[in-house]
């Protein structure tokens, strides 16, 4: 399932420095909220194609099988989400973060599953000796609606 119903389609594109975080960073920590506003935050591995963000629910040791997570219960409630990427340094010169507001939905299938696939393993090649591609897993499509960044001039 794609982003759920009464997604407006305006995508947020990123500033050039933006790009290149979203791009380079390795970790990102995701917050959704349940039907109540009760927030749940994850650190997550992600993908950027240009234009969506994708992190996968991965083979990784969970307590509860990927459909029964509480990221997933969450979007399936409350498809708003955010997503932090930054930097930190003991400089602080050289402090930065993007945030990302968007609108996420579960994808099983298809063809943008496939490509998200593809990217995920391409960025960390852990995901090729986990069979990502092969695991059947969901992953998580972020569409950014609203970015806001920040870094020390």
């Amino acid at each position: 399932m794609g982003p759920g119903p009464g997604h407006a389609g305006l995508i947020a594109i990123p500033k050039d420095r933006e790009r290149e975080i979203l791009l380079a960073e390795r970790v990102a920590r995701m917050a959704t909220a349940d039907g109540s506003g009760r927030p749940h935050v994850v650190p997550v591995c992600f993908a950027y194609d240009g234009r969506n963000i994708y992190t996968p629910l991965d083979k990784k040791l969970k307590s509860v099988p990927a459909g029964e997570l509480r990221r997933v219960k969450n979007i399936l409630s409350n498809p708003q989400v955010s997503l932090v990427v930054d930097g930190y340094y003991e400089d602080w010169k050289r402090l930065y973060y993007v945030i990302i507001y968007g609108h996420a939905g579960v994808l099983e299938s298809g063809e943008e599953y496939l490509n998200s696939l593809i990217a995920l393993t391409r960025k960390y090649p852990q995901y090729k000796a986990m069979g990502l591609e092969e695991a059947g897993l969901p992953v998580i499509k972020i569409v950014p609606e609203r970015i806001i960044s920040w870094e020390n001039p």
